[in-house]
């Protein structure tokens, strides 16, 4: 379905990348924006032409189209005063990169769902996963001042402990399961247990608040919005980085044909056209996401019967998997 990468990697590998194309491309370290100055859609005797850029060093850069991707915070964003829907989830996420008790096939992302939010195991090698771990503030907090023992026996218990089942839950998933057997054979996949977690990468362990938001706009004049600057998701569905990746290669396209064909890059017929193309995109997605989020944060016997046999019925059907995962990664 996908392939899991490690942020480090994916710098590392852009840095190369950038590295090669010096000639056209200057990387400015350790620079900070502290000033933008906006051109004026209709031309004025005393406006820019294009947006002027000021550093902290005293430097000034201009530029035909100014990318905005400076995360859920962004500067850009908020200087332009574009407003942005937005709430917090009152959950922390734990991340980490785990050691695995012995090497296996490790091909399968792992996700449970707690009374607190979910867990996910996601594969990096044959030895090695990343830790999402979705919580209350408190416990987030608690499980980063655990010592490496005791977070390594928290997170087997996540996934492994049956405490908080219900055996209701479990006898009505089972014959939902065998009747969806006898009825196709052949569908679904075989079932699988997770691997254990033997310890944790050095100085891996981190957290960070989980919220949703929303640019109202994706695009000003000779401006546009991309990634977290744009949008934000609950991580529970792994679409946040494939969202800003979506962001990227629309916004690539169109402005290589405008390139193409000699446009100007900051007009603003392209850039409407990446805004409408990817808000009908991200809208069905993130509010997906955050109804999964509002379903799996209830433990009332309805909704747990309705998530548990929606799964299940998902899992037998392959045509609806994959047209899952062929919008999930557009």
């Amino acid at each position: 379905m996908a392939y899991i990468v490690e942020n480090d990697i994916v710098v590392a590998a852009l840095t190369k990348q950038l590295d090669s194309l010096s000639d056209n491309v200057q990387v400015k370290y350790r620079s900070k924006v502290v000033k933008y100055t906006w051109p004026r859609p209709h031309q004025a005797a005393d406006s820019i032409p294009w947006v002027q850029v000021t550093l902290a060093n005293g430097e000034t850069l201009q530029t035909k189209l100014l990318i905005g991707a400076d995360g859920p915070n962004s500067m850009v964003r908020r200087e332009l005063g574009i407003p942005t829907v937005k709430w917090n989830y009152d959950q922390s996420a734990v991340v980490a990169v785990l050691h695995l008790s012995e090497p296996t096939e490790n091909n399968v992302a792992w996700q449970r769902f707690l009374p607190t939010g979910p867990i996910a195991m996601l594969p990096l090698s044959d030895t090695q996963s990343s830790l999402v771990w979705s919580t209350s503030h408190r416990l987030a907090e608690e499980l980063l001042e655990l010592d490496e023992e005791s977070f390594v026996d928290a997170i087997n218990s996540a996934f492994w402990s049956n405490e908080n089942q219900s055996e209701l839950i479990e006898t009505a998933g089972s014959l939902f399961r065998s009747i969806l057997s006898a009825i196709m054979p052949y569908a679904g996949s075989p079932r699988q247990l997770p691997p254990s977690v033997a310890g944790i990468g050095p100085k891996t362990r981190v957290m960070f608040p989980l919220g949703m938001g929303h640019a109202s706009e994706y695009i000003r004049h000779r401006v546009a919005l991309i990634g977290d600057a744009a949008h934000r998701v609950h991580p529970l569905a792994g679409q946040g980085a494939n969202l800003g990746f979506g962001d990227v290669a629309c916004l690539t396209q169109l402005l290589s044909q405008a390139a193409f064909t000699g446009k100007d890059l900051g007009a603003m017929q392209h850039l409407l056209e990446y805004e409408t193309d990817r808000q009908r995109h991200n809208l069905p997605m993130m509010a997906a996401i955050d109804l999964m989020k509002r379903l799996y944060s209830t433990n009332a016997a309805p909704a747990v019967l309705l998530r548990t046999f929606g799964l299940q019925t998902t899992n037998m059907l392959p045509a609806l998997k994959e047209q899952i995962m062929a919008f999930a990664s557009k």
